[in-house]
């Protein structure tokens, strides 16, 4: 019952691989419109969800405590999405926003780009030379992306189980090759791995439930649970809002104790 995350270029049959998983395996395939309604639930527009998920970071400088807040909620929406397993995301940074977990399996596929550029022409209606600046631009506004938010080099192999590349298998073979390692024991879950899953889950909704807060929303918070004991640290800019996120934090479901000590007021933020 593992969790499957695809991450991938544009264009590289990561869609297509992700349908053939789900049908193989019975698994859920969830992709980044899932993602974006379930976080928009929160009152976030669908829009500035995707921008987040989308745009570089010379465009978040601008808005970097939205892109705080957004991302706070993708996060608590994917991990809500998938938690009780049997799910496959491909959509962006899901190897990022599920850490920890060891019944996550994290590939990664690559394709050659006369396939990449196929796949572009033929869904977007471009000339060669428009395609191939297309996914350069793609490449280079993921790998910033994701370099900014989390500091690590999207193309790292050490970030995933496994990386697959379409020069010579093609995508039922890739499917196969997932289908058999979503198998084997090591991504099967434990107690010890669920317990890690709810965990996650349970931080990223508390939250999310702070950056919705009209009180709290200022706040840029880290948010860490372990059975059922969540600690929160960061940075208050009046004393009141320690009150305030002891409030919220408690009316999260499975919260069961709260550690605010680190939490500390600085007046000139």
């Amino acid at each position: 019952m593992a969790v499957i995350t695809i991450s991938r270029g544009s264009f590289t049959g990561g869609k297509i691989l992700a349908e053939c998983l789900a049908d193989k395996l019975g698994y859920r395939c969830i992709d980044r419109d899932v993602i974006v309604e379930r976080a928009a639930a929160y009152g976030a527009s669908q829009e500035e969800l995707r921008d987040a998920m989308e745009k570089p970071p010379s465009f978040w400088d601008r808005f970097r405590h939205r892109k705080y807040v957004y991302l706070t909620l993708i996060q608590a929406a994917l991990t809500e999405e998938v938690r009780e397993g049997k799910a496959v995301y491909h959509g962006h940074a899901g190897h990022l926003l599920l850490r920890g977990v060891s019944h996550v399996l994290r590939a990664r596929i690559i394709a050659p780009v006369e396939f990449r550029l196929a796949m572009i022409r033929d869904r977007l209606k471009l000339d060669r030379a428009e395609a191939m600046a297309y996914t350069v631009r793609m490449d280079q506004d993921r790998a910033k992306w994701t370099q900014y938010l989390y500091g690590v080099n999207w193309g790292d192999p050490t970030l995933y189980d496994v990386v697959l590349n379409l020069e010579y298998m093609d995508i039922q073979e890739a499917c196969e090759t997932i289908t058999t390692m979503a198998n084997l024991k090591c991504f099967q879950e434990t107690p010890e791995s669920l317990a890690a899953m709810e965990d996650l889950a349970l931080a990223s909704k508390v939250r999310a439930n702070l950056v919705c807060n009209a009180a709290t929303l200022d706040l840029e918070l880290d948010v860490s649970a372990h059975g059922g004991v969540v600690t929160i640290r960061g940075k208050l800019r009046t004393q009141g809002q320690f009150e305030q996120i002891r409030e919220v934090a408690w009316k999260v479901p499975g919260v069961e104790r709260l550690e605010m000590s680190d939490l500390v007021q600085v007046l000139d933020l």
